[in-house]
């Protein structure tokens, strides 16, 4: 049986990303590993649940977000099991879901608002991942939260840039007063290692502007911007 599987390949990297340096922000402890096997599946099933919003082929997207939510529910068992609590970043997400759900019934994935949405709902899991060993979000969770939401945002301007709105010489500028903003505003506030790591992405988006990159070179590129990112940040908060 052929797995189904989501389209959005950068939707990967706002998967782990956010999760990983949250806890490293803390303290990566056992349970973590089951956290992070029964939110990847949570994500997969909520995938197809999404599609049923669209009331096309529902018992198939049905069947598929059964067969990834229960084995999700069941591996989550352990982290609440670990810290009760933790549910109250479930509840935080509900609401983007809510927002994607509706995006998703009027067939407008790709909208700015949708987008945005999941950045917070990912960077929601990267808070739980920090919460998680102590059972108290401290003043480096939400550094490495802030940094997550504006990292895949830029990526988001960045991406549309090239694709959808690579005619629109008003999101060119956005996109590109965006990127430079950032790191500037993290050299004023003295983390100086965040700023540089925001600099790739400052320096892709006007280098690549205009290029006739396919999708799939395009979304190499960012794979190799997260992971700079992603080391960076590792080193900031260590």
């Amino acid at each position: 049986m052929k797995l189904f599987l989501p389209k959005q390949h950068g939707a990967w990297a706002m998967l782990i990303l956010p999760f990983w340096l949250g806890a490293a922000a803390s303290e990566v402890v056992w349970s973590h590993i089951p956290f992070f096997l029964g939110w990847t599946l949570l994500y997969l099933a909520t995938y197809p649940s999404l599609l049923l919003f669209k009331r096309k082929k529902m018992a198939y997207y049905a069947k598929w977000t059964a067969i990834y939510m229960v084995p999700a529910i069941l591996l989550l068992i352990v982290p609440l099991t670990a810290r009760l609590s933790i549910i109250l970043f479930g509840f935080l997400m509900i609401p983007f879901f809510i927002i994607n759900a509706y995006y998703s019934s009027k067939n407008q994935d790709r909208a700015l608002g949708n987008d945005f949405s999941a950045i917070f709902a990912f960077s929601i899991a990267g808070l739980a991942s920090s919460y998680l060993p102590n059972g108290e979000i401290t003043a480096l969770s939400l550094t490495v939260f802030a940094a997550s939401i504006l990292f895949f945002a830029g990526s988001t301007f960045y991406v549309k840039s090239m694709i959808r709105e690579k005619k629109n010489l008003s999101f060119r500028w956005i996109s590109w007063i965006y990127h430079a903003a950032v790191p500037l505003v993290w050299l004023m506030m003295g983390e100086w290692i965040i700023a540089v790591s925001f600099l790739p992405s400052l320096y892709r988006s006007i280098a690549f502007y205009g290029k006739a990159f396919s999708p799939k070179k395009i979304g190499i590129f960012e794979i190799a911007n997260a992971a700079i990112f992603f080391v960076l940040i590792l080193i900031a908060i260590n």
